[in-house]
């Protein structure tokens, strides 16, 4: 008999997971990724201790004033309270003896808050997202392919190094849309209110994912609709999944309104009002539409072309994912025909809805950050589709098409792994001077070659911008990785740099190990499946 152990490694379920959480180990540099997460962290601080959300020097910068004056935080509450846990290690850890000396950045409790919070994002996502493709009928290769396209070949691998809301708004969106779908097929209640408890969470973290649970909602109308259920049942079944997820949605819109009202003193205003108000009042040549003063074609044209924030162009996958449901439209099953749809309307909907927002690609990021999150949900099927198709085309289109979709996903995990290599504000401060549009995908490749050869200062790569914040220059000029940082700091004792050194290639070889170890379950299965 075999053991537990020898079982789990031949389980590519828990290959899977392995996978997801070695590769979220090795992406980590140490730090939060960008100031919005720096700051929701503080405001995971607030939670549990007596320091403020935020601190009197940031404001203007960030902060708003709220009741009593005092200056609030103006996100969702959503992912400080994902990293509370964390945090609470974090800071126990950040008091050990051992860490006396050492007080410099990346900090202890932000290198535990990164590390634990990504790595347990990653699996989970790994998990659901496995669920979901499952139950929309895919098999387990399929599956497991598609998981690993979109761990790898996505921008959901730069948010799983620059810890964003993206990467836990995906995996609550999943998470709705695998337990609502369940009861379509069941008729859980349980199932129901799971789901809506996670789309729920996501109001607490960015209100816009309203837009998520409309599409929830699309999506389970929809396989009811393709599946041909028409007449009074299909009111019937609405109003069943109303009852459940209706005063879910609307407990979870109730605590985001209480703290805001906590916050601000009003139970109907977002933040967006207060920011508008409190800008003009510091710059009062601001237009009076400000922060909705972008014209919408300009929005909308600018996320689906611009060289800077183009979504085709930081995540083509989804070029595959759209070309193969058109293509594959009338062969395939009710339930992927409702998950295209709905998927591409939710992302219709947010490049619509951020189209007029002054910050419309969500300034300092790597692509349009507002609207990659739902390019990943609609990107997840590519692989699997791809799979099916090749399948059941072996004829001159069929191989063509195979290629072409394996050229795509090359190229898809070439433009990923460049987004970890250098810390994101890179391309931003280079472009003050080398000026816009920038296309910033093969920038970034200058940079890595420039970088590796020492050539960044006599190819004009460097500027004045870059060295005016001594922090951002010491993170900009490494390789974004936590080994190499504590190296570039040089706060840590160097054995600390090595061992970390050491550590970081050990998880690397343990990624390549275990991926090769899935590749050969997923064989043996299939070899299984045929005898």
């Amino acid at each position: 008999m075999p053991s537990p152990l020898q079982r789990w490694l031949r389980d590519p379920l828990f290959l899977l997971c392995l996978t997801a959480g070695l590769l979220a180990f090795v992406v980590q540099s140490g730090e939060l990724g960008t100031s919005d997460t720096t700051h929701r962290l503080q405001t995971t601080h607030w939670l549990w201790t007596s320091e403020p959300q935020v601190f009197p020097n940031e404001y203007p910068e960030f902060g708003l004033h709220g009741r009593g004056e005092r200056l609030y935080s103006w996100y969702g509450i959503g992912q400080s309270l994902l990293m509370l846990p964390a945090d609470l290690l974090g800071t126990w850890m950040a008091h050990w003896s051992i860490f006396s000396g050492y007080g410099d950045d990346p900090a202890v409790r932000s290198i535990v808050v990164s590390y634990s919070t990504n790595i347990l994002v990653n699996i989970l996502t790994a998990l659901i997202a496995f669920r979901l493709l499952g139950q929309l009928r895919f098999s387990t290769k399929e599956s497991v392919s598609g998981v690993l396209a979109l761990m790898f070949c996505t921008t959901h691998l730069h948010y799983t190094q620059n810890m964003m809301e993206n990467n836990y708004i995906m995996l609550l969106t999943l998470a709705g849309f695998s337990f609502q779908y369940e009861w379509l097929r069941t008729n859980s209640w349980r199932a129901l209110f799971a789901g809506s408890c996670a789309l729920g969470l996501n109001l607490l973290t960015r209100l816009t994912t309203g837009l998520d649970l409309i599409a929830a909602g699309i999506f389970i109308l929809l396989v009811l609709w393709f599946e041909g259920l028409r007449g009074q049942e299909l009111p019937r079944r609405l109003i069943a999944y109303c009852k459940v997820a209706a005063p879910v949605y609307l407990f979870f819109l109730m605590l985001d309104r209480a703290y805001q009202f906590y916050r601000y003193g009003s139970l109907t205003n977002t933040y967006v009002a207060i920011f508008a108000r409190e800008e003009r009042q510091i710059d009062p040549t601001l237009p009076v539409n400000f922060p909705w003063s972008t014209p919408f074609h300009v929005g909308v044209l600018g996320a689906l072309f611009k060289p800077e924030k183009s979504i085709f162009l930081f995540d083509p996958l989804l070029v595959l994912a759209i070309f193969l449901l058109a293509l594959l439209w009338k062969r395939l099953t009710p339930e992927v025909r409702a998950y295209g749809v709905s998927t591409i309307l939710l992302l219709l909907a947010y490049i619509g809805f951020y189209a007029r927002y002054t910050y419309w690609a969500g300034d300092f990021a790597w692509g349009d950050r507002y609207v990659s999150t739902t390019v990943e949900l609609v990107a997840l099927v590519a692989v699997p589709l791809l799979m099916c198709y090749r399948a059941s085309n072996r004829g001159r289109l069929g191989r063509t098409i195979w290629c072409a979709g394996w050229a795509l996903i090359a190229i898809s995990l070439m433009i990923q792994s460049a987004s970890l290599v250098f810390w994101l504000p890179l391309e931003i401060y280079q472009m003050e001077t080398l000026g816009h549009p920038t296309f910033v995908i093969a920038l970034r490749f200058k940079n890595i070659v420039d970088f590796a050869l020492g050539k960044m200062d006599a190819w004009g790569l460097n500027n004045e911008s870059m060295t005016q914040d001594p922090w951002d220059y010491v993170h900009i000029t490494t390789w974004n990785f936590l080994p190499f940082l504590l190296r570039r700091v040089g706060a840590a004792p160097g054995w600390v740099v090595n061992s970390a050194l050491a550590i970081w290639l050990a998880a690397i070889a343990a990624l390549g190990s275990v991926l090769l170890r899935l590749r050969s379950s997923l064989r043996s299965q299939t070899l299984e499946g045929r005898h």
